[in-house]
């Protein structure tokens, strides 16, 4: 038996509050026996962001390690393609001053805009048709599981980058929900994900035999693009599509061994409301006049939120830690209206490492403070999360007052400006703008794969 990882939620869209579901626990009652992921090499750590053009330059300019060989049953003119914009990317002419990209938001802004420029140009998508509804080409849209939903209805209805002759194709899309799968396929009580990696398996089984482009990369040039909390481990029973195709994922941990730096992606995990309106209040009041120094509403599930409630709950009236919000605090300051208000709103990890609180504190204007050991901060291939951010180590919570308060008045207001700045990065529009979530994550994936093509 495959042990469920963490409980799958029913899901609870209170307007007034971003409280992520509440479930029995699972992972807590894991099997012994049952059988473990091969680990990739791991660190450990807070979270973390890094990237590079691997063999070439990282972000920041330094030499990097060359990634392992690719071995390719026959070439193809994207192959070439691909090398090309390596080429280009690694000798990126210097950037000095572009109105649409606020240069301190980046690691390095010359390669961020020559790999987006040859991403608009050359990179075309081959999506496969095959898979019935609702595991396949069934989009969810609402809730806190929305990333991925919105990214399959957007590349899906995309005529930029999408084509139908497969022999163009840099990249294939791999169009299953890790949603759907949980909600059809998972038994209740069952405390197993085989039905799910089972599923998984035999639909790229199914599709490697269909067809020759799995088989002639072994899936590498292959992408899916998964926020349920079980997205990483429904990769299970596939060796090639564990190790080998690029995994777009909210759970991106590197100490379980799924999530592989340099290769996998790192998805924002957003909470949508209102599909019809997702950009709703977004906003939030202006540096000088946020009176609450930090914020946190939320269940007490995981490792960190116990311990945060712990030491911060009801104990200091600039920390306003709460389990769920009272009522008597919720008829004078709902949630939203508390981010708004706040300096920093605290992002503690739940059952998994990624929370929606990091993109909503964007969308209200916050200075996000990340909790979570381990984590791969999403576009860490391009963004440098220093400069809108702070990252507390899990061990740290004691002294999380102290730490906000060492900020320096001019440091914060200039993170709350570039939050404002970065905000752009992380919107979902119903058709995709330049620079927005949407393309934000397809260049991770493009980059991703560049990365692999080995410069002779």
């Amino acid at each position: 038996m495959f042990p469920a990882p963490a409980p799958s939620p029913v899901e609870n869209f209170d307007d007034t509050s971003n409280e992520e579901p509440e479930h029995p626990g699972v992972k807590e009652n894991v099997s012994k026996e049952s059988t473990p992921f091969i680990h990739e090499p791991i660190s450990s750590g807070p979270p973390t962001s890094s990237s590079n053009v691997s063999g070439d330059l990282d972000m920041s300019g330094h030499a990097a390690p060359p990634p392992k060989r690719e071995i390719l049953l026959w070439s193809t003119a994207a192959d070439e393609e691909l090398l090309y914009a390596k080429k280009e990317i690694v000798n990126a002419p210097l950037v000095t001053d572009d109105p649409d990209l606020y240069a301190p938001l980046f690691l390095n802004v010359s390669i961020f805009k020559r790999s987006y420029e040859l991403m608009e140009r050359l990179l075309k998508v081959f999506i496969y048709h095959d898979g019935a509804k609702p595991i396949f080409h069934s989009p969810e849209l609402k809730g806190i599981y929305a990333s991925e939903g919105w990214f399959m209805k957007l590349i899906e209805g995309n005529q930029n980058f999408v084509v139908r002759d497969p022999n163009r194709a840099h990249l294939f899309y791999l169009p299953y929900s890790s949603r759907q799968l949980e909600h059809n396929l998972y038994v209740p009580g069952s405390n197993t994900l085989e039905p799910l990696s089972i599923f998984v398996k035999n639909y790229i089984d199914m599709i490697s035999a269909k067809f020759p482009y799995w088989n002639r990369t072994k899936g590498a040039d292959h992408f899916f693009v998964a926020c349920h909390d079980w997205g990483p481990y429904t990769t299970k029973l596939h060796d090639e599509l564990r190790r080998n195709t690029i995994k777009a994922l909210c759970n991106a941990d590197l100490s379980e061994g799924v999530f592989i730096r340099g290769r996998d992606v790192s998805l924002p995990e957003t909470f949508v409301r209102s599909p019809r309106r997702p950009l709703r209040d977004i906003g939030g009041k202006p540096a000088t006049e946020r009176s609450i120094l930090a914020f946190f509403a939320g269940q007490m599930h995981g490792r960190v939120r116990p311990i945060l409630l712990q030491y911060w709950g009801g104990k200091d009236t600039d920390m306003r830690i709460y389990g769920r919000l009272p009522r008597r605090i919720t008829r004078r300051m709902n949630y939203v209206q508390h981010m708004k208000s706040s300096k920093y709103c605290i992002c503690p990890m739940g059952y998994e490492v990624n929370s929606p609180r990091i993109v909503e504190a964007i969308y209200y204007e916050c200075i996000p403070v990340i909790i979570a050991d381990n984590f791969v901060l999403p576009f860490d291939d391009a963004l440098d999360w220093s400069t809108f951010s702070v990252v507390v180590p899990e061990k740290d919570v004691p002294r999380l007052k102290e730490i906000l308060l060492r900020i320096p008045e001019s440091r914060y207001i200039t993170m709350q400006s570039n939050v404002k700045k970065v905000q752009k990065h992380f919107l979902w529009h119903a058709k995709p703008v330049k620079y927005d979530i949407f393309h934000m994550i397809l260049h991770s994936v493009w980059f991703s794969r560049v990365n692999q093509a080995q410069i002779q």
